[in-house]
């Protein structure tokens, strides 16, 4: 809290709301989920690509997933972390455009695949359905926006630090070590989603790990003070 204001990171990081399965009613969800046919994708597979035209949404059971998009001067930005119970590709679905991100698995991943037509279909005959989808296009944007307003005005390692705070809340596990990130995002993913380069980002990794912050190997972080990224994170509303 900032003086009684809540801020972005406190409560809407990269996927503590509530995913769109959760959302729907059980007899909504079996019947949806029926309506699809099971899928898997192994580690690090391409789900989506950016651009390419929409023939199908995703629905996420198991594992975890990174949306990416790369802009016109090639800069790759990490978008979201989007796993069990999440959709995907539904606004490109809904809106006939192509898509805007692409979407690639971080760990093995099974789906249920629900063709174009036949998702719109079963929306139109599903209103409670269409109002819950509505509903978390609409927190997914208020979270997105808060989070702008809210970055502008920190530094990059002041990111990067709300960004290690995150992933050590949703993705975290207690190992003899620290606390292991167990989703491995490269340096370029962390740079993409703190709106920097790599080599910037390397160099605070470098920093944090001399202060015995957090140790670093390939795809892999573990986090050891996560009172002094707190501490940094603290510098920027004092």
């Amino acid at each position: 809290m900032t003086g009684g204001r809540t801020r972005a990171w406190d409560d809407d990081g990269f996927d503590d709301r509530v995913p769109f399965l959760a959302r729907l009613e059980k007899e909504d969800r079996a019947a949806l989920l029926a309506v699809g046919r099971p899928l898997r994708y192994r580690e690090r597979a391409v789900i989506m690509h950016q651009d390419e035209p929409s023939t199908h949404v995703l629905l996420l059971l198991h594992g975890w997933t990174k949306v990416t998009a790369i802009a016109a001067n090639g800069y790759e930005a990490l978008l979201a972390l989007r796993g069990p119970g999440d959709i995907l590709g539904e606004g490109a679905a809904l809106s006939g455009h192509h898509r805007s991100a692409t979407v690639t698995a971080l760990e093995p991943v099974e789906a249920v695949v629900i063709d174009q037509a036949r998702f719109t279909a079963f929306l139109s005959d599903s209103p409670q359905v269409s109002l819950q989808l509505l509903g978390l296009a609409t927190d997914r944007q208020r979270a997105t926006d808060r989070r702008r307003l809210e970055w502008a005005a920190l530094t990059v390692r002041e990111r990067l630090a709300v960004l290690l705070l995150e992933l050590v809340r949703t993705h975290g596990s207690r190992t003899d070590e620290g606390i292991e990130l167990t989703l491995g995002l490269s340096q370029q993913e962390f740079a993409g989603s703190v709106g920097s380069s790599r080599e910037a980002v390397a160099r605070l990794l470098k920093e944090l790990r001399a202060k015995q912050v957090v140790i670093t190997r390939r795809r892999r972080i573990v986090v050891l003070r996560p009172d002094i990224l707190r501490r940094i994170v603290g510098e920027s509303s004092a």
